[in-house]
């Protein structure tokens, strides 16, 4: 018996390798070609290209073999969003002793209102919250002794900067220093709108990415007359000076007092105006979802997810307003293509079955990912493990891997091993104070207690970039969320391959595990 056992085991060990060198590096180009041509118009959810991409992803997985794994069993899971466009030039107006500040819409601020209306007129008091982070087990409270019902909240992205790994993370971000939780707290609070300050320093990018947040919007549906933001968006730092300077300070002093403890928050005696109008439509926008069953605990799974759209067409640069998001993630949806066709076409299957998403609206607030957590196709409590697949360059073979967050899994010593295997190394974050580990779509799953990574490619090349490879990386340095991240024909998708295997032997080892991994705190 035991002997039988040992060869039904290296069997199945033996096919689960042939079908993993089965990951190619010219078919995973092939879906990033596609995935990122012009044709797609930058994928923006609820448009034509969005379409294409989710019908190109679940062809795809149909050709290789896997199932519809949405709830009628097709591979589409509507995701019940509002599409919200800006109409016009909203407008933004502070007043205050020193005289009305207007700024331009988009060059000096950005944003929506939540509230799904067809206009919005706001006038309230500005309040300073610091970083606007309310944090018991830190002993901090922006919010302490004010209260801010019916009023604009004026803050700072990130948290108070520490060294102490016990206090916020020390130089990791925390998810207090997201703006997502910025805005969920403002409301929390009864705030009637949000204006962060942008500075490159604390928001880890430059303005021209949350310039975006002014383009149409994708947003979760209101349910009839729930808590809403009139505003929540972003100002540049120039025009934080100007706001600032009508209550004689600055935005370096300001930052200053968000960053000292016992920080209590400053009413800036000024006023804004904000106007919008705005067309609210709903949206027909889908996760793509794919399934290949198990084989012994089949109501069971380990999910592969990658977020199929981009930011779409929008401002122009030199000429170009297509933002293609090859890289991001034309490259992480072509992983999940490969990686769902190896396993479908594996035999015998693993113990667990395998869910392959191609999640919607990550661009917008991991929009389509929380929806399929919140809605799975299977309970979350029979999740072993998700691992998510977001931007891998085009550059070649690497020693290291970046799994940020794995060491707080209680599956990492399983990740050690699979990667020990495939001689990669396992890297720290390199950019901790960016919160990378908050901002791909694994973060959704882990919010439901599912154990959850994204595994990400190093920078220790094995072999020294060749001048062509040079010339891609110089082309590629700085092009996130602008219409450079594009394909072109001198990408090397060796390190591509490496990594579609190496996070197909991850589900694989996750998928056979004896007992479901525990459940996480995130």
């Amino acid at each position: 018996m035991y002997l039988k056992t040992l060869v039904l085991l290296v069997a199945a060990a033996l096919a689960a390798s042939a079908q993993m060198d089965k990951i190619e590096a010219e078919r995973i180009r092939a879906h990033v070609r596609f995935l990122s041509d012009d044709l797609l118009e930058g994928r923006a959810p609820g448009t034509r290209g969005d379409a294409l991409a989710a019908r190109y992803i679940a062809a795809q997985m149909a050709a290789a073999g896997l199932t519809g794994g949405a709830e009628d069993g097709s591979f589409f899971q509507r995701v019940p969003l509002m599409r919200v466009e800006a109409l016009g030039s909203p407008s933004l107006t502070f007043e205050g002793s020193g005289g009305p500040v207007a700024l331009e819409w988009l060059e000096e601020f950005a944003g929506h209102s939540q509230l799904q209306r067809e206009a919005v007129n706001l006038e309230a008091e500005l309040v300073f919250v610091g970083h606007g982070i309310r944090a018991p087990e830190y002993k901090w409270d922006d919010y302490a002794g004010v209260d801010v019902r019916g009023k604009v909240v004026v803050l700072f992205t990130n948290e108070p900067p520490s060294k102490d790994p016990k206090f916020f993370g020390g130089p990791a971000l925390t998810y207090y220093g997201r703006w997502t939780y910025k805005y969920e707290e403002a409301l929390r609070q009864g705030a009637a709108g949000v204006l962060i300050v942008h500075t490159d320093a604390t928001a880890g990018y430059g303005y021209h990415v949350v310039k975006a947040n002014g383009r149409p919007q994708p947003q979760v549906g209101r349910a009839g007359e729930a808590p809403a933001l009139g505003f929540a968006g972003w100002i540049t730092q120039a025009a934080g000076e100007k706001l600032f300077k009508l209550s004689g300070n600055s935005v370096e002093s300001m930052l200053k007092r968000a960053d000292t403890r016992g920080f209590r928050a400053v009413p800036l005696n000024v006023r804004a105006r904000l106007s919008m109008k705005y067309k609210v439509t709903e949206m027909e926008t889908y996760n793509v979802v794919g399934k290949v069953a198990g084989n012994g605990a089949a109501d069971e799974a380990v999910v592969f997810s990658a977020h199929l759209d981009h930011l779409g067409v929008g401002d122009p640069v030199n000429g170009d307003a297509i933002y293609n998001g090859a890289l991001d993630n034309a490259t992480g949806c072509a992983l999940l293509i490969e990686i769902g066709r190896a396993w479908a076409q594996m035999e015998p299957k693993p113990r667990r079955s395998a869910l392959f998403v191609a999640v919607t609206a990550e661009e917008s607030g991991l929009l389509g990912s929380e929806y399929f957590a919140r809605n799975p196709v299977m309970p979350a409590a029979k999740i072993a493990a998700a691992y998510n697949f977001d931007t891998f360059s085009p550059l070649g073979r690497v020693r290291d891997a970046v799994l940020n967050g794995a060491e707080r899994l209680p599956v990492y010593k399983l990740i050690q091993g699979v990667a020990e295997r495939h001689q990669l190394t396992l890297k720290p974050d390199p950019r901790p104070e960016q919160g990378s580990y908050f901002r791909s779509d694994h973060f959704s799953f882990a919010k439901v207690g599912i154990p959850a990574v994204s595994v990400g490619m190093g920078g220790d090349r094995i072999a020294p970039l060749t001048p062509a490879l040079e010339a891609v990386a110089k082309r590629l340095q700085g092009v996130y969320h602008t219409p450079a991240d594009e394909y072109t024909e001198d990408w090397d998708f060796s390190g591509m391959e490496q990594f579609g295997r190496f996070g197909f032997a991850l589900g694989l080892e996750t998928a056979n595990l004896p007992a479901l991994p525990a459940r996480i705190q995130p």
